[in-house]
């Protein structure tokens, strides 16, 4: 059975394509329902998490699948967002997850990759870009290599974030990240400068006492505050859960995540499988981007660095 389709629906969503949803609860599904019916986009059909498991491995391929949590639902829930994490990967659909800040580290270990839209206590406005952008990707579903639509979903991105930005003020949102440069240059690791984590966490508290003095969106830069993070964890041997690193960000969980994923993909972050729990990852910087954080503040020092 397919049930992707083309068909123009007049709404913010630009195809008739139908959404599965997925939910733990009555009220987990009324709230997926209402936000893709907002979206002009149509509803496939509304399951809870045990049958929603079945249905998906038997879909040959539909359109977005939408995951609506409200708690954790173990078994059921990990089995289901791998399911989700294997048809995305195969190709098959595209997907959001939405869930509250309490499970972020267990939907990031199991539903973390391309092609999955995260979306963390989202707003409307949050939840409506989120659903755009995976409708956006499920245009290149049997579709592989399609430029122009990849161009696209990238603009949509940015486009969303910014409309996210405007319509809440509470939401601090920032851009899609552009230009990172790449680390990938081999390094010799004894020429790589020591860093004191007293000198990391005085620029992290110089950053944070900025919002004291000024709105915290003018200074918004998620990528950077991720990356002192991890450096000061990784001077003083600490792990570092996704849940921690999004708090770092001093950004909404839904757009940190956005960030932390995109970063691992260019090789900046490396996800560590915690080796005492399965349904936790832990972020860590990968080997040349601590040595160009390092050799950052031997460059920078003693000059102030925020």
């Amino acid at each position: 059975m397919n049930l992707y389709t083309s068909e123009p629906s007049g709404g913010l969503i630009s195809n008739d394509a139908p959404v599965l949803i997925a939910g733990d609860s009555d009220l987990a599904l009324h709230r997926a329902a209402s936000t893709v019916e907002a979206s002009g986009a149509r509803i496939g059909a509304t399951l809870r998490l045990d049958a929603a498991l079945e249905r998906f491995r038997l879909q040959a391929r539909a359109s977005v699948l939408w995951v609506e949590l409200e708690r954790d639902g173990g078994a059921v829930m990990d089995d289901l967002l791998e399911q989700i994490s294997c048809d995305v990967a195969e190709r098959k659909c595209t997907a959001v997850v939405a869930a509250p800040r309490d499970l972020v580290d267990l939907v990031f270990a199991k539903a973390a990759g391309a092609g999955v839209e995260l979306v963390v206590d989202g707003s409307e406005t949050d939840r409506l870009a989120a659903l755009a952008i995976a409708m956006s990707g499920a245009d290149r579903v049997g579709a592989l290599g399609d430029m122009a639509s990849d161009q696209s979903a990238e603009r949509l991105r940015q486009l969303s974030d910014e409309v996210s930005r405007i319509a809440s003020t509470l939401a601090r949102l920032s851009t899609e990240p552009q230009g990172l440069k790449s680390t990938s240059t081999a390094v010799n690791d004894t020429e790589v400068p020591a860093v004191a984590a007293d000198v990391v966490r005085s620029v992290i508290r110089a950053r944070r006492l900025r919002d004291r003095f000024f709105d915290s969106d003018l200074f918004a830069d998620p990528a950077w505050d991720m990356l002192l993070d991890l450096l000061q964890a990784e001077i003083v041997q600490l792990r570092v859960p996704v849940s921690s690193l999004c708090i770092a960000a001093a950004v909404p969980a839904t757009t940190a995540l956005r960030w932390l994923k995109t970063m691992t993909d260019k090789g900046i972050f490396v996800r560590r499988a915690d080796p005492h729990d399965g349904r936790r990852v832990f972020v860590e910087l990968s080997r040349n981007a601590s040595s160009a954080m390092r050799r950052y503040f031997a460059e920078v020092s003693p000059a102030a660095v925020v």
